[in-house]
């Protein structure tokens, strides 16, 4: 029941498929990054079914790549393109370490928080333009490993304050568990990722983890840790970096 409750916190906060109730008490919450990732597993499956139902009513080139685009931010509510754009604002604004935290919780958009959000689409537009089939089966499965990574971070990496999403789930999760099944769940995703096509599994395990080091080494270094926002700047910039790397592994085996 522990582990139900948590797989329906996970989903009532991080995406927007209607949850019952359920109360956010110590028990309810100790797995829920664990169970996290299944919203990237919704969503890779929803991007795959997609990808057949276009084909299906003969749906356009450029209607279809902009689904594949907005699909991600109409499941998740767009609470991690939010926290890349704050991120953004916070990065753009080169102040010290506490303004940068002050900023991350101002409510106001700041122009790089505009001007960041509408290159990560137009980036992402082009990406997903470019992919073909197979590449975009692997890339789905992203969308599961970069929540794996994204909730290992939170039971591994140092929070910047006491308060937030980030600090409570650090104070409520059973660590050491929480890192074992993620672990389990990565190594399992990644085992599809690479029955399905090495090379480019190979590229997006490559972009994970370098996209993986660039967020540990930028939210201590920037933030002193990490909050709600920079693990919603990470799976953008995760999510875009998988696409972006499995892409130019498609190029390099064309040539």
């Amino acid at each position: 029941m522990r582990i139900i409750s948590s797989i329906i916190i996970a989903f009532a906060m991080y995406s927007k498929v209607p949850m019952p109730k359920v109360e956010w008490k110590k028990e309810n919450m100790r797995y829920v990054m664990c169970a996290f990732p299944l919203v990237g597993a919704l969503l890779g499956g929803l991007t795959v079914g997609f990808r057949y139902l276009s084909d299906g009513i003969g749906l356009g080139h450029g209607i279809r790549t902009a689904v594949f685009v907005i699909l991600p931010i109409v499941v998740t509510g767009g609470i991690h393109l939010d926290g890349f754009m704050d991120t953004s604002d916070a990065l753009g604004s080169w102040q010290e370490k506490e303004k940068r935290l002050e900023i991350l919780k101002d409510s106001h958009v700041g122009a790089m928080a505009v001007i960041g959000a509408i290159t990560l689409c137009i980036l992402n537009f082009g990406i997903w333009w470019e992919l073909t089939d197979e590449m975009i089966y692997v890339v789905a499965i992203g969308f599961f490993t970069s929540r794996v990574l994204s909730g290992f971070a939170v039971a591994a990496f140092p929070c910047a304050k006491n308060s937030g999403l980030v600090a409570m789930f650090q104070s409520e999760a059973d660590k050491r568990m929480t890192k074992v099944i993620l672990l389990l769940e990565f190594i399992l995703a990644m085992g599809l990722a690479f029955w399905l096509n090495a090379f480019l599994a190979g590229a997006m395990l490559a972009a994970m983890l370098i996209s993986y080091v660039w967020y540990h080494r930028m939210s201590k270094k920037m933030f002193g840790g990490i909050t709600g926002d920079l693990a919603g700047w990470f799976l953008q910039v995760c999510e875009c970096m998988m696409a972006g790397f499995v892409l130019l592994a498609g190029y390099i085996v064309c040539l």
